[in-house]
């Protein structure tokens, strides 16, 4: 460095901007009881006090990377680090950045750009909530209100949103008599579950990183993340179906599996026990060396035969397309 460049920096004052932070945001996706879960955290202190959110936090700046803050964020909630095979557990984790979020109002302390990251893993233990938090839980998505914050379903998603979901069930079903949960002075349905909504714009970020699981277990060999290293075709189906929101033709979808190069490999071996109804033990199978599935396999709603034949669409021909 010049004799230049170093006054310039001596004399340099970042005060002169206005302050920003930098926080990041992690979506950890994974399958407890057959259904897709994520892990959120109660927050303990303002803002939005009591409510869910995603786990996450600022940059330490000078210190650490992105990738090793939301590293260590989910860590911390997952309550992983001093466990025995924490090391292990953790590289089992895929991790990958989401998006950045940077809209000046997300956060009312002051102008906070988060970077979000999505995270699939199997069988995570129950989380412990970070210093900030009050709690930490698996919630199934199912549960979850996903639509942006402060807007009704009526009044449509604002213009900078990144699909809300798309493909899937956006929080639980209530019966057609119930009120819109947008207004609470209407009357509630008798039994009825009011979605939980997520504190500043983690509605939104979670269902960008919804969106993007589901797609990309269709080209890439990423649904095996959900599994152990050792797993059935079955047990792969219901990482589909779970990430899906959809039941799959059983048969179909093993034929398709197999048919992927390098999707899967077999172990040589079979479960212990034949299934839940009897019949011959399930082969083995582990993750290949695949890092793109081609073909594709498609979800069902775009056309794809792993659907259920009673549900399947009038067949369309399309180059590529698995049928």
């Amino acid at each position: 460095m010049d004799t230049t460049e170093q006054d310039w920096l001596a004399a340099y004052d970042p005060r002169a901007y206005t302050p920003v932070a930098v926080t990041v945001d992690v979506v950890a996706l994974t399958l407890r009881q057959g259904r897709l879960h994520v892990l959120l955290v109660e927050r303990a202190l303002p803002p939005y006090q009591g409510r869910w959110a995603l786990p996450g936090g600022f940059l330490r700046a000078g210190e650490e990377s992105l990738d090793d803050a939301a590293a260590r964020e989910l860590a911390e909630e997952t309550g992983l680090p001093g466990t025995a095979g924490a090391e292990a557990a953790l590289r089992r984790i895929h991790l990958e950045q989401l998006g950045s979020y940077g809209v000046p109002d997300r956060d009312p302390r002051m102008h906070v750009i988060s970077v979000a990251y999505l995270a699939f893993a199997p069988d995570l233990p129950d989380p412990q909530a970070g210093s900030d938090a009050a709690h930490a839980a698996w919630h199934p998505v199912t549960d979850l209100d996903l639509r942006p914050a402060g807007r009704s379903e009526s009044a449509g998603a604002p213009a900078d949103t990144h699909g809300g979901g798309v493909g899937g069930s956006t929080g639980p079903t209530e019966p057609e008599q119930s009120a819109d949960p947008a207004d609470p002075a209407q009357p509630r349905a008798v039994g009825a579950v009011a979605p939980i909504e997520l504190a500043f714009d983690h509605a939104r970020i979670l269902a960008d990183g919804l969106d993007r699981a589901r797609a990309k277990i269709e080209y890439s060999p990423l649904a095996t993340a959900f599994l152990q290293h050792d797993f059935t075709i079955p047990e792969l189906r219901a990482v589909y179906e779970a990430v899906w929101d959809e039941k799959l033709h059983p048969g179909n979808f093993h034929r398709k599996v197999l048919s992927v190069p390098g999707f899967v490999e077999s172990t040589g071996t079979t479960t212990e026990r034949g299934g839940v109804r009897g019949g011959p033990r399930a082969r083995t199978y582990h993750a290949g060396d695949a890092t793109l599935l081609h073909p594709a396999l498609l979800r069902p709603a775009q056309g794809d035969s792993t659907q259920e034949p009673s549900q399947q669409p009038a067949p369309q021909p399309s180059p590529g397309r698995i049928t």
